[in-house]
């Protein structure tokens, strides 16, 4: 995931029972194959202050069909490109979402969980806007302190501490992006969180997403590289397009 802050220390609602059903099976669709023969899978990316101004009419036309944006970090970080990016990726025709890079070790899941809310990290069900989402993996900012200093159980407390504050902030559990080796390393590889909170994972390659963490049997989204044809990382819905339309809007 995009990370802004390396180098600087860096309402809901709920759509009828047949569209929940859509959405569920869209994406339990199993993995057919790698990026350049994903067939009908919307495309995306994900973005921070690393990229700046994105000129979304041309991400548009190179493919893209969603994106999320980074809108905060801790309690003490906004990326100042964020209403450019979030903003213009509508106009521009694109679903977006917001995420938020978590540091677990500096306050509380529900104290970042606001920072979020009141920074960009909202919700609504108007099929545009996207799932909030948390970016939660290994600490950029410290090598031997991988999972910043928490055991594998204040782990999970923190991340469910998160998802229920924003649960009551904007309807919605928060779309959970790992890896899964950091997920087995720092939560035990918990089953918890699978049954209420779709999956964004990290793997990078053309082979697939591979072994999912903790108890999720599909993903959602998939991160498969750092940089492609779209400004950003690169991503995939694991659905059709009226899948991702039926997230935005809420199932």
């Amino acid at each position: 995931m995009a990370r802004d802050r390396t180098h600087l220390r860096r309402r809901a609602g709920a759509l009828a029972a047949t569209t929940a059903a859509l959405l569920l099976t869209c994406a339990a669709t199993a993995w057919a194959g790698p990026p350049d023969r994903a067939g009908s899978r919307p495309r995306g990316h994900d973005v921070s202050s690393h990229q700046k101004s994105v000129d979304w009419p041309t991400a548009q036309a190179g493919g893209a069909r969603f994106v999320y944006v980074k809108a905060s970090e801790s309690t003490s970080y906004r990326n100042p490109y964020f209403h450019q990016q979030y903003d213009g990726a509508r106009d521009a025709g694109l679903i977006r979402g917001a995420y938020h890079f978590a540091l677990p070790d500096e306050s509380s899941g529900a104290q970042q969980a606001r920072y979020f809310v009141a920074h960009g990290g909202d919700w609504r069900a108007d099929g545009w806007t996207l799932p909030p989402a948390l970016d939660i993996e290994y600490n950029p900012y410290s090598a031997k302190h991988k999972c910043y200093g928490l055991s594998k159980k204040r782990m999970t407390d923190w991340i469910w501490s998160f998802s229920d504050e924003m649960l009551r902030e904007t309807g919605r559990r928060p779309v959970i992006y790992t890896t899964a080796q950091w997920w087995r390393l720092c939560t035990g590889d918990s089953h918890a969180f699978a049954s209420r909170h779709p999956l964004w994972v990290a793997r990078h390659g053309t082979s697939g997403p591979g072994t999912l963490p903790g108890g999720w049997q599909y993903w959602t989204f998939w991160q498969y590289a750092t940089s492609g044809r779209l400004p950003g990382d690169q991503n995939l819905f694991n659905g059709s397009s009226s899948g991702l339309r039926a997230l935005a809007a809420g199932w």
